[in-house]
């Protein structure tokens, strides 16, 4: 029969005592969690035990003697360590000790109280308890007590860890009867300005959420992406000022990565805003943006009368391409008019526009859409006249032909019927029939030309949001985690032979297998604000030929026209 022994690699180096932990007998495997250095009183110890396991539901026990090399010369040790298997009475009882300054380690097994004892086959393997305890491979903690016997192996090796917590409170420097090694025997992790903090965070993340959700519910109201950012900002806000405590690592994971999301992206914007008021950058996009404007309207203007010409050739309806152009070219002009009329007041817009980059970077990145979408309001317009037009006579033309094959579109079945028609009612369906066809590769042509400008505008507005998505989304804490302490982030373990020699027990070191950085992209990811439509190359050809308007997303819970 083999048997397993997982000894803490920070014990190592501990003065001779007793081994103290956890017996598997389905597994048969003991799991050492500390070392009870001499002296001590074995009534002391038992109590301590007992009182331990009261607090953790986990059975401790001694489980044999620890002998270090350095007090190996003292008379008697050896025996008196042998005679403690009497007192914590411990079947098998595990004996380890080091060979002086030789990387060999020699274990054996005792059964005093066996009939027939048999020489048992030995494996240690040694852990990292500090990487095992904060791995987080173990089962939930809010599970049931029988849990470890559901899990696997390792599994239960990590949840005995995991629930020896209050054991690994107690360091050396404590003033009790009992002396401990263990992966905290230095001195226990934590703080008393953090610990301070959390007391006195409780009654203001309460206010904070509160006041926090009142402005979430105004940015909501509105559909402007700087509002729709700001109301997502303010829900991680929320999520960080909660005085809910994580009950899961997920959950832990997802505030620490809305956390530093928020330090980021808040960082990033104050290096934008610095840049920006730097050397008078804002009065320079300011004389910049007039001029800008009033070359795109005049290259929009040039492009409107070649459309009323002939162009590439094509021979149009002169009357509504006359129509369509001039329609066209006065809403131009009103545009120029609402830009000059407005250019006095542009700088001071843009420096106060600037000032909201403090609030981050993904704030200034949906500003700076919202700006372009307001700019570019008449090629919407134009987009929109376009594509209804189209749309409708779409729509007309496909009727009409129904009306020739003596088909009509049943509303309420949903579905196409037969049909009987007079002849008054196919000669007016054939005369609107030719007239909407001989009209529709004029309609067309502006309706082809206004989307490709749409589309232009919505590639760079949807470049923006990508850009915004990345910083919302990326779980950075995760990732510098990942970089820094790897084992927090574990998807498993692995074994590497540290010594095999026979009549030896074989060592092995149990190591963390961290999860590659897609995995933790995938896993952590935090969700954004934005849904981008996943439509099929067919199905956005479709809505093109039908001129359905695209949009370049939608919202959570929106559909699209």
């Amino acid at each position: 029969m083999v048997l397993k022994v997982f000894f803490p690699s920070c014990c190592s180096s501990a003065d001779s005592g007793i081994l103290v932990g956890r017996w598997l007998s389905e597994q048969s495997s003991a799991v050492v969690l500390a070392v009870v250095h001499f002296p001590f009183i074995p009534v002391q110890v038992k109590q301590y035990l007992g009182e331990v396991q009261r607090a953790t539901k986990v059975s401790l026990s001694v489980l044999g003697s620890w002998s270090n090399s350095k007090q190996e010369k003292e008379e008697g040790l050896s025996e008196f360590l042998e005679d403690l298997g009497t007192i914590f009475s411990h079947e098998p009882w595990i004996q380890i000790s080091k060979e002086g300054d030789s990387k060999f380690w020699s274990c054996s097994t005792l059964q005093k109280h066996s009939s027939s004892p048999k020489e048992e086959e030995v494996i240690l393997v040694y852990y990292d308890q500090r990487k095992v305890m904060l791995s987080h491979l173990h089962p939930p903690l809010d599970t049931a007590d029988g849990r470890a016997e559901d899990a696997s192996k390792l599994s239960a090796i990590f949840d005995t860890v995991a629930r020896s917590r209050v054991l690994f409170m107690t360091d050396r420097y404590d003033e009790g009867p009992i002396k401990l090694t263990h992966w905290q025997s230095e001195g226990v992790e934590a703080s008393i300005i953090v610990e301070l903090l959390k007391q006195a965070s409780v009654p203001a993340c309460m206010l904070l959420t509160f006041l926090l959700s009142l402005v979430s519910g105004i940015c909501r109201s509105t559909k402007l992406s700087t509002c729709e950012q700001l109301g997502h900002r303010l829900q991680h806000l929320q999520v960080i000022s909660s005085n809910k405590k994580a009950q899961t690592q997920t959950q832990l994971m997802r505030k620490a990565n809305i956390f530093v999301s928020l330090l980021i992206d808040v960082a990033l914007g104050i290096l934008l805003m610095s840049w920006l008021y730097r050397k008078n950058r804002i009065g320079h996009l300011a004389d910049t943006l007039i001029p800008v404007a009033d070359h795109v309207a005049e290259e929009l203007q040039d492009l409107l009368q070649w459309l009323m010409g002939a162009p590439a050739g094509l021979k149009m309806n002169r009357a509504l391409d006359q129509v369509l152009g001039r329609f066209f070219l006065y809403h131009i002009h009103l545009w120029i008019s609402y830009i000059h009329l407005m250019s006095p007041f542009i700088e001071m817009i843009l420096w106060y526009v600037g000032l909201s980059a403090c609030l981050g970077l993904t704030v200034a990145l949906c500003i700076l859409s919202d700006i372009i979408a307001l700019l570019t309001f008449h090629i919407y317009c134009f987009y929109v006249y376009g594509a209804r037009l189209y749309c409708l006579k779409i729509y007309g033309l496909s009727s009409l032909w129904r009306l020739f094959r003596g088909k009509k579109w049943n509303v309420l079945r949903q579905r196409v019927d037969s049909c009987s028609y007079d002849l008054d009612q196919l000669f007016i369906g054939t005369l609107l029939f030719t007239i909407l066809l001989f009209l529709l590769p004029t309609t067309a042509l502006y309706y082809l030309v206004f989307t490709l400008l749409r589309l232009l505008v919505v590639i760079v507005q949807g470049l923006i949001h990508l850009l915004v998505d990345l910083i919302d989304s990326l779980p950075l804490y995760s990732l510098i985690l990942r970089l820094c302490r790897s084992y927090r982030l574990a998807a498993g373990v692995k074994f590497r032979v540290l010594e095999q020699q026979d009549g030896k027990p074989l060592r092995l070191l149990m190591q963390i297998n961290p999860l590659s950085y897609g995995a933790v992209v995938q896993t952590y990811r935090l969700p954004t604000y934005s849904c981008y439509p996943k439509d099929s190359w067919a199905s956005l050809c479709k809505k093109l030929f039908l001129g359905e308007l695209i949009y370049p997303w939608k919202h959570k819970g929106e559909k699209q026209d």
